[in-house]
């Protein structure tokens, strides 16, 4: 699939939005890193908002205070998650199943 040709506008206007996007999803990182946002808050903006939607559960899971790369990997794996999965792809008990998991760590 070949890119579409853009003019120069349209180049810096996606280029705006791609970095507005990002920007928002350090933030939302940032909320669970510091202040002690939960992983269900984060869940129900991911079904309102398409930037945090596209956050992977195991980036989400490292923003998490005491889970790195390792325990983030083994909880996907206990709850059947792949790990190239973004918020917006998991199912209902696989979202329930995150929430519990990481409440019981809490």
């Amino acid at each position: 699939m070949a890119l579409p040709d853009l003019t120069d506008e349209q180049r810096r206007e996606a280029l705006a939005k791609a970095a507005a996007a990002r920007q928002v999803r350090a933030e939302v990182k940032n909320r669970l890193r510091h202040s002690g946002a939960s992983v269900a808050d984060v869940l129900a903006e991911a079904k309102r908002n398409e930037a945090v939607a596209k956050i992977k559960v195991l980036d989400l899971l490292q923003s998490i205070p005491g889970i790195g790369k390792l325990t983030a990997q083994q909880i996907m794996a206990d709850l059947s998650i792949a790990e190239s999965r973004r918020l917006r792809g998991l199912g209902s008990n696989q979202a329930k199943g995150l929430v519990a998991e990481i409440a019981r760590r809490g």
